[in-house]
């Protein structure tokens, strides 16, 4: 399945899920079940309060995760296939030592996406291009990269609302 995107399309994704604290959301939840919105903040104490109110608004309106009452924030069907991306790509991260040997998670899913994008793209733009994006570990990284990229191809396929591209849209 090859499905390819505008830059524009690819930046807007990559910035929208790169987001430290979206990952951070999304793979708590995943980790850990539903959050009551008052222990959000408890929850994700690296957080401040107006990161956790944009997140919460972003995710909610991309339609990864919804309020449900006696429970709190969970994730959608959506924002489970999103975990998965995200646990692919920290996977091939750690793997390769990508882009350090020690890193941090949500750090590890920025460069892998950031790696990805150029690839998706109708068109090769330089500007697409990070300084992250510039060194691969082996060949064998490159091969082991298909997965991660074929996730990513398949979730904003599934998910076109990501790739518009929205001035309103808030990005923490």
């Amino acid at each position: 399945m090859t499905t390819f995107f505008t830059s524009a399309e690819v930046r807007n994704a990559v910035e929208l899920l790169a987001s430290r604290s979206l990952i951070r959301l999304v793979t708590e939840i995943d980790d850990n079940g539903a959050i009551p919105p008052r222990r959000l903040s408890g929850t994700l104490p690296d957080l401040s309060s107006h990161q956790l109110r944009r997140t919460t608004e972003t995710a909610r309106a991309h339609g990864l995760v919804r309020v449900v009452p006696g429970a709190g924030l969970e994730l959608t069907e959506s924002g489970s296939e999103l975990a998965d991306l995200y646990d692919a790509a920290a996977r091939w991260a750690r793997r390769h030592a990508y882009p350090a040997p020690v890193c941090e998670f949500s750090s590890r899913i920025r460069h892998v996406l950031d790696l990805l994008a150029p690839s998706l793209a109708t068109e090769r733009a330089d500007s697409l291009l990070r300084p992250s994006a510039a060194r691969l570990p082996s060949d064998e990284a490159e091969a082991d990269l298909a997965r991660p990229r074929a996730l990513l191809i398949q979730w904003l396929a599934g998910n076109p609302q990501v790739t518009g591209v929205s001035e309103s849209e808030p990005v923490a």
